[in-house]
């Protein structure tokens, strides 16, 4: 369920996360580290996925990393029979279905979000399935489909057995969906694995919509990673603005990269639970950074206040500790919480202009 929107030149993606900042480092840096960092990448779960590394001799431990996504692909996929998730599906209403721990962990992370009741459910994959956004058979489903799917989507009916590690869809029919989830998820297994291989300075990249940045660039203490976060109202890929992180989640939901046209229409792949259409708002993109932990590392989070539209999701991000965002919006108005203040810098100021959130209604 995620999407492009922030680029890295270090990593040579689609998205601009550069290993250098700004001035000279004035801080002693006493890590034993590359000139030339360590690259590795491969594809699975629908996307690139890339980790750049600059620490000495830990080749090992990014190619251990880069295992994991493969690993989680094969449990989790809806795409495809065979894997954990779609025997649950399978056998909704029937029994309950044992599961890897990991993949116990991932649904009680996507449960907990559903909890909240903000928009965001995993029982929407009836839906997901019958508008397909993304895949090469997209389609707009009829009213009556749509009607009849709805019933099913209802994070209630999942039930956890914790001692045995069994997860229950009780109504027939229902599915489980994690695409909305699983990247992040992913991304922190794996920024796990490498920091306990002794890891300090790099960058785990998950279709450049899922990011985590580990300690700071290679020029020093003092020096952050610097983020570029893409133009979501332009498809060329342009630079509409810098974020600077160290040690954080950097988490991007948008519209542009997946949709569905129709009769003119362009339709979100970011679907609304409870109407059974694209959500439709103000918002282009938001970005998370986040500073404390996150098992999803934003995923979740970034979906949820997405469906909120920016008034009301920026909103929720003040209430939130170790977190700040930055909105997009469709007019090219850009909203930027208050701890971004020193963190966030619009490059692009003949396209966008800095927004006042009390001018919104």
């Amino acid at each position: 369920m995620k999407k492009i929107i922030i680029w890295v030149l270090a990593a040579l993606s689609l998205i601009s996360l550069s290993a250098c900042a700004n001035g000279k480092s004035s801080q002693k840096d006493n890590r034993n580290l590359l000139t030339s960092p360590i690259n590795k990448d491969v594809t699975t779960m629908g996307t690139y996925i890339k980790v750049t590394v600059y620490d000495k001799g830990k080749e090992a431990a990014v190619e251990k990393a880069l295992k994991l996504p493969v690993e989680y692909n094969n449990l989790t996929t809806v795409n495809q029979s065979g894997s954990q998730i779609d025997e649950i599906n399978q056998n909704a209403g029937i029994k309950p279905i044992k599961v890897n721990s990991n993949v116990y962990e991932l649904v009680k992370a996507g449960y907990n979000y559903s909890a909240k009741d903000l928009g965001y459910d995993i029982t929407i994959g009836s839906l997901t399935s019958l508008w397909n956004i993304g895949m090469d058979n997209a389609r707009k489903p009829a009213q009556s489909e749509i009607d009849q799917v709805l019933p099913l989507i209802n994070y209630h009916d999942i039930k956890f057995d914790d001692k045995n590690e069994t997860i229950y869809l009780t109504q027939k029919g229902a599915r489980l969906d994690l695409g909305s989830i699983v990247k992040g998820f992913v991304a922190m297994k794996m920024v796990d694995s490498l920091k306990k291989d002794g890891v300090t300075t790099g960058i785990v990249n998950l279709g450049s919509s899922s990011i985590y940045v580990i300690g700071h660039s290679p020029r020093g203490a003092d020096s952050p990673w610097t983020i570029g976060i893409k133009n979501p109202n332009d498809p060329t890929g342009t630079q509409m603005g810098i974020i600077k992180a160290s040690n954080e989640h950097v988490n991007t939901s948008g519209i542009y990269e997946r949709y569905l046209e129709v009769d003119g229409h362009k339709y979100s792949h970011i679907l609304n639970p409870k109407t059974g259409y694209p959500f439709e708002n103000d918002i282009a993109s938001i970005t998370l950074l986040i500073s404390g932990k996150d098992k999803t590392n934003g995923d979740g989070l970034s979906t949820m206040i997405y469906a909120m539209g920016t008034k009301k999701g920026y909103e929720y991000v003040e209430k939130l500790r170790n977190v700040e965002a930055v909105f997009v919006d469709k007019d090219n108005k850009v909203y930027i919480t208050p701890g971004l203040k020193d963190k966030f810098q619009l490059s692009d100021k003949k396209a966008f202009e800095v927004g006042n959130i009390t001018n919104l209604k």
